[in-house]
Order: C-alpha cells, then structure tokens, then sequence
C-alpha cells in the first residue's frame, strides 16, 4: 500500500480552507478576506487619526492577514464601495 506524505495533506487542508474562505457569511454577506480588509482599514484609520488611509499602506497590513494581489485588493475595495481621493 503505497502513503502519500503529509505534503498531499497540507495542500488539500490549504485548498479547503481557500474555499471556505470564499463563502459569504450569512450574516451580512461578507467573505473573509473583505471582513478582514474593512477591519484593517478602520484599525488604519484609527491611527492615523481618522485621514485617509494609503492604498499601499493598507495592502501592506492587508497581506499580513491573508494572501493578495495589488489588483485584488483594489477589487475588493471597489465591491466593498471603499471611495478614494
């Protein structure tokens, strides 16, 4: 009988959770990451004394919580109706 090593395991876990991920919450409708981009930018701006946050700034604390593109933040900030300057 032949064993897959925990590698095979590890990339179905992370698969698994990337799709759970993705699934709105069915109390308001947000998925994770966007749950997590609005509560970093309301951190953010609560530094920075409730001014505007940077883009870059945000992503950067954005990719410390989940695992993201420039372009995708930008779309989900654009879904999330976030308005820029």
């Amino acid at each position: 009988m032949r064993r897959s090593g925990t590698n095979g395991w590890i990339s179905w876990k992370n698969n698994r959770l990337k799709d759970l991920e993705s699934i709105p919450d069915v109390r308001d409708g947000l998925t994770y990451t966007e749950r997590i981009i609005l509560y970093v930018l309301q951190e953010t701006q609560h530094e920075v004394n409730g001014r505007n946050v940077p883009t870059a700034m945000l992503y950067g604390r954005v990719v410390e919580y989940v695992n993201l593109t420039e372009a995708e933040l930008h779309d989900y900030l654009n879904r999330l109706g976030v308005q820029s300057d």
